[in-house]
């Protein structure tokens, strides 16, 4: 029988990742290939061995064929898996792999060929006897004879590119007379995009469920299904949220859509990983929409409620060896969620970010799991999917799943770069969601035309940044022997200390003074008030009490930003007294922090009064010594943030000058 010693995994990101840990823990070797971009990606520290394959771009490295089998031929790799996307529903690179010996972990190439064409796959599951969506897939694709197919269909109607995926090349159209510009701005994307104009038209099924079903089949005869997924939470065509098994599914249903999927792989006489995807209407009408030749995203639900490992079954078909299961042993225990993490800012449309990843927390707890390509210092390059991490909850209900994965996107944190992550907990409290009743109209119909919008920044998670940010720099100034006397390390007034800043959070500026008190920091922040205590404090997690209530929250700093999130929001505070105090100290300085905790004794200038550089300005007393402050630059007074006798925090701000050349 064929043995696998080394797999080369021709993909990047958290899927490379996946397969990688599944073949170390079958013993086999695993070699990643990797872009300019993704030099010191996390794939590429996992696997065994490492191939440079190119520029960042992928059409100089993923996408290139004779790059990937050089890589594999020098490796002396056995073996070949695609992943998903990029190459992994390339026939040419199916044949590829077979010509020159590599074991291809993936369907044989005929049927990653009709089933990458939608009208050539949609024809032959017609013949198949697999329920399609009424519509036209000929070869005439004059406009004019795609215009009269629209007509007999019925309006609305779905324009898609034949070879399209992801939602480009798509169009719905909803009156005749847009059918035209339709066609042509759906053909010009699809020639684009995928280098054929070749056009489809359905019938819109007007907000239906998108569900899925896994297959799986083998050399000797063997097809079976794995039950379903429901995958109708998208935006953009592209899927955010996926469980198993579907909330409306019945034994009945599954079997008539299991039983078509099978039909539909058959057809083609599929081996391998397979999902073929339907639409399910509101009546239990379920139409073919297309099969991915491929592993899915998705597939770690499946896993989770059938305990099957699916990239372990995948190696063991493209060994030769039969199916691990039979149809009547499989089974679904419990319930399954997936959400998918993406750089991505979902208050402008979902437009993706990218950046340095500052801090990655990955979340842990009873039932979660977390598929990952990503670590802190990570950078996210514009070359490629905006996905860095799936997060799974199983439950024994869909209720127990919801609530330990809501838990879970509480405990995460993606600092450095926009992400998805407060959407996603607002997506899974919705009652639409949790009701079970999401549609693939399930964003537009929660969130409104406008999108989603996070409402404005809360009172509790700026007080819990404002106060990690205090005492961040507080220790920080306490460690610098260079601006504290040794004498007065670890030292603090017993009387009470205030801290005046200016912080920035979005577009809002804030500004606050705090004081010590008896239940621990009174600050007031414009025109509120917070008592905050800090309960516990082990980086990168904290415990604060505000006002008799305990928040947790994440937090990191960088520079002059305090990066936190709290159990429903993620924000960035910045503490413009520093940032200003930092480009100060570049030139000269014109804003003064307390450099230490003290009694302010001395103030010997008043707002507008011209000073110059070396001038006193003040004192401050601690342990009965006397620190005087004097003036870094020449100017005027603009600002005094403390009076005489005022205990001043470590790096709260006594005053500011205005440079001269600014008067």
């Amino acid at each position: 029988m064929t043995e696998i010693s080394k797999i080369l995994i021709a993909n990047r990101g958290e899927i490379a990742c996946r397969v990688i840990r599944t073949a170390k823990s079958m013993g086999i070797k695993t070699v990643a290939v990797y872009s300019d971009a993704d030099a010191n990606a996390l794939h590429t520290k996992l696997a065994d061995e490492a191939v440079h394959i190119g520029a960042s771009p992928v059409g100089d490295s993923y996408l290139v064929i004779d790059k990937i089998i050089q890589a594999a031929k020098s490796t002396k790799s056995d073996a070949i898996h695609p992943g998903y996307g990029f190459l992994s529903e390339n026939a040419a690179f199916s044949d590829a792999c077979a010509k020159n010996k590599l074991i291809f972990i993936g369907p044989p190439t005929h049927a990653i060929e009709v089933m990458g064409d939608k009208a050539r796959s949609k024809r032959a599951m017609l013949e198949a006897g697999v329920p399609c969506v009424p519509g036209y897939q000929n070869e005439d694709q004059a406009d004019q004879t795609l215009i009269t197919a629209a007509k007999e269909i019925g309006l609305p109607v779905m324009i898609k590119a034949a070879a399209g995926g992801g939602g480009r090349g798509m169009r719905l159209v909803h009156k005749v007379k847009d059918l035209k510009n339709a066609i042509q701005l759906a053909r010009s994307e699809a020639e684009n995009a995928f280098g054929s104009g070749v056009l489809i038209v359905e019938k819109a099924v007007q907000e239906p469920r998108h569900v899925e079903i896994q297959v799986f089949a083998d050399e000797h005869g063997n097809t079976i299904h794995l039950g379903e997924r429901d995958c109708s939470v998208q935006r953009r065509h592209q899927k955010v949220i996926e469980e198993a098994p579907c909330p409306v599914m019945t034994e009945e249903l599954r079997a008539k859509m299991g039983t078509a999927a099978v039909a539909a792989a058959r057809a083609v006489d599929y081996r391998g990983a397979g999902t073929v995807e339907f639409l399910l209407d509101n009546e239990g009408q379920f139409y073919f929409l297309e099969m991915n030749t491929r592993l899915q995203v998705e597939h770690p639900v499946t896993e989770e409620v059938t305990g099957l490992d699916l990239v372990a079954m995948q190696i063991s078909v493209a060994l030769g060896k039969p199916l691990p299961v039979e149809q009547h042993e499989v089974s679904l225990t419990g319930h399954a969620i997936e959400v998918r993490l993406y750089t991505e800012d979902p208050q402008n449309d979902f437009l993706p970010s990218t950046g340095k990843v500052q801090l990655w927390h990955r979340p842990i707890g009873e039932g979660i799991r977390v598929d990952d390509g990503i670590e802190s210092g990570s950078v996210i390059s514009p070359f490629y999917d905006a996905m860095v991490a799936k997060i799974i909850a199983k439950g024994e209900t869909r209720e127990e799943a919801i609530r330990r994965l809501t838990s879970a996107l509480e405990q995460t944190a993606l600092f450095g770069i926009s992400s998805n992550r407060d959407f996603l907990i607002n997506a899974l409290s919705q009652p639409a969601f949790k009701a079970g009743e999401a549609t693939t109209a399930f964003i537009k119909n929660t969130y409104g035309e406008k999108g989603y919008s996070a409402e404005a920044a809360s009172l509790s998670t700026i007080a819990s940044a404002i106060i990690l940010d205090m005492k961040d720099r507080e220790t920080q100034a306490l460690q610098q022997s260079i601006t504290v006397n040794n004498d007065l390390l670890n030292w603090s007034s017993t009387h009470a200390l205030t801290f005046s800043a200016d912080y920035k959070c979005g577009d809002d500026e804030i500004s606050i003074r705090s004081e010590q008190c008896i239940n621990g920091v009174s600050i007031d922040i414009d025109d509120a008030n917070v008592i905050a205590n800090i309960i516990s404090n082990e980086a990168p997690r904290a415990t604060l009490n505000l006002n008799g209530s305990d928040v947790s929250a994440i937090y990191f700093t960088h520079e002059d930003e305090l990066h936190i999130a709290t159990p429903s929001e993620t924000r960035v505070i910045t503490n413009l007294s520093a940032s200003l105090r930092s480009a100060d100290l570049e030139a000269g300085g014109g804003t003064i922090l307390s450099p230490m905790h003290g009694k302010l004794m001395e103030l010997s200038v008043v707002v507008g009064e011209q000073v110059i550089k070396g001038q006193k300005l003040a004192v401050l007393e601690a342990m009965k010594m006397q620190h005087e402050i004097n003036a870094e630059i020449d100017g005027r007074i603009q600002t005094i943030a403390a009076s005489i006798g005022d205990q001043v925090a470590a790096n709260a701000l006594i005053l500011e000058i205005a440079p001269a050349e600014e008067d």
